[in-house]
């Protein structure tokens, strides 16, 4: 699944390539994929212009000059490209926004995954998920004390926490395993357990990493790429995640995978200790 950064990426190459354009017409190929009836959401966006494109954690909200919003989770799979009008779709292509500059946003999924709600600005909190969603990974959202009041209430093991996105937003599997690794800390250390200096110390990974990951352009393990087709780059800085056997660069112990709250998770047996509850 697109994580935060890779989000971000398509944001900004998207923010490139079609803000400021406006909807002739849409094409939607797979209704199940909106949340409401496809005249609706055609009439909803048909001859409105995209102002602009914001993100918050995993979604991406369009923002029209009608007081409406398109938010978008690309889920497991999901994928925006633009191609010249008129030419062949992929196979997996399910919503087809027709531009007014003869070019086509295509949202593509084959997981079919992925879903669009359309909503009023400012109604973002009545989307399940959205609505409940955590503070962003950066200096100013995630301070200290936010971190050590919901740490201490969670009282759970700290990887699912941090994949919970009402805790923190935009966190998955990779990057939790890397700020696990960076901050030295077993995945299934108890969260209120967590020393003050530990916190701080995962809080400022986690800030640094998913600034650097944003930096690299995200990370491709299996199929994401940007707005432009193009893979991310940051695969080739992951220091823990999909290394499993191979030697921490660290201590020189081998990594270990195992699952914690049903999701593969590898860390290093030394430098990650398991302390007792």
């Amino acid at each position: 699944m697109p994580e935060l950064p890779e989000v971000e990426t398509v944001r900004r190459g998207l923010t490139q390539l079609v803000q400021g354009t406006s909807i002739k017409s849409i094409d939607v190929l797979y209704p199940k994929m909106i949340n409401v009836d496809t005249k609706s959401f055609q009439d909803a966006l048909t001859n409105q212009t995209i102002d602009r494109i914001d993100r918050r954690g995993k979604y991406l909200l369009f923002r029209f000059n009608n007081d409406m919003t398109l938010v978008s989770h690309l889920r497991m799979e999901g994928k925006y490209d633009v191609e010249p009008d008129g030419t062949e779709p992929s196979k997996h292509t399910h919503v087809i926004f027709h531009l007014d500059d003869n070019r086509e946003l295509r949202y593509k999924d084959s997981r079919k995954f992925g879903r669009m709600y359309l909503i009023k600005n400012g109604e973002e909190k009545t989307l399940s998920g959205l609505g409940t969603i955590g503070p962003e990974p950066t200096e100013d959202d995630l301070t200290f004390n936010y971190m050590k009041q919901v740490m201490n209430k969670s009282r759970g093991k700290i990887k699912p926490f941090l994949l919970n996105q009402s805790h923190i937003a935009g966190l998955g599997n990779i990057y939790c395993d890397e700020v696990l690794w960076m901050s030295k800390i077993h995945p299934e250390t108890i969260t209120n357990t967590i020393s003050d200096d530990k916190i701080e110390t995962l809080r400022q990974n986690i800030i640094k990493e998913i600034k650097m990951a944003i930096k690299g352009h995200g990370t491709t393990v299996h199929s994401y790429s940007n707005a432009y087709g193009e893979a991310g780059q940051f695969q080739n800085h992951l220091h823990v995640y999909g290394k499993q056997g191979e030697p921490c660069e660290r201590c020189g112990t081998l990594f270990k995978k195992i699952k914690v709250a049903q999701r593969g998770t590898t860390y290093c047996p030394n430098c990650q200790k398991k302390v007792a509850d």
